[in-house]
């Protein structure tokens, strides 16, 4: 559990062409947390530089970017269509390495699960991500063992998770983890997250 003289410091990576939802769910939930009391500080934190577009044109000015970054104790990674571009970017995947060897928690939304894979946070480790992406994902992560029958999955210090909604899903469960169930629960009522889709559940 945390406490409150020492918040978590949670970062979110951003970068160009990043899925929306794959950071903001997240970001609602840790926020909604830090506004009921959870010990948590979060930020985002950009590649190239501050400035993000993001894949469906949202325009973001993240807190930092990796030159002025503070130290996260937990790291989340989402996807989205940029995510081809950055994983062929050796400084990127070389900076975001260390940055996310320096915290306690690994994380990763969607296709986010790629930049993992990469940076060898993966390796002999059990993940999930988007149905959709798994064929490519698995492609860049060839020593993970990767599943879709799970919406998020943790294995040691590295939590991954399938697309979009289920950032959420993993998002609540480490307030859970780290600020206890009563916390969580409150989250989830205040953001009224009960998915009940119109469309049904399948894929």
């Amino acid at each position: 559990m945390v406490d409150q003289d020492h918040p978590l410091q949670l970062a979110i990576v951003v970068f160009p062409d990043v899925e929306e939802l794959d950071f903001v769910g997240p970001w609602s939930v840790f926020t909604r947390a830090k506004h009921i009391g959870a010990p948590v500080h979060p930020f985002t934190v950009a590649w190239p530089e501050r400035s993000v577009t993001c894949a469906k044109g949202l325009k973001v000015e993240a807190d930092f970017d990796f030159t002025d970054a503070p130290r996260a104790d937990l790291v989340i990674v989402p996807g989205g269509d940029g995510v081809p571009h950055v994983i062929m970017d050796d400084a990127f995947i070389d900076t975001l390495r260390d940055y996310l060897a320096a915290a306690t928690w690994q994380a990763s939304v969607c296709s986010g699960a790629a930049l993992l894979g990469q940076t060898g946070f993966l390796d002999g480790k059990r993940a999930t991500t988007n149905h959709n992406a798994i064929d490519w994902v698995r492609s860049m992560a060839r020593r993970a063992y990767f599943t879709t029958d799970e919406r998020y999955v943790r294995h040691g210090s590295v939590v991954t998770s399938g697309g979009v909604s289920a950032g959420i899903d993993m998002s609540l469960w480490f307030v859970g983890h780290l600020f206890g169930h009563d916390t969580a629960r409150e989250v989830q009522r205040a953001l009224e997250y009960y998915p009940e889709p119109p469309y049904g559940t399948t894929r």
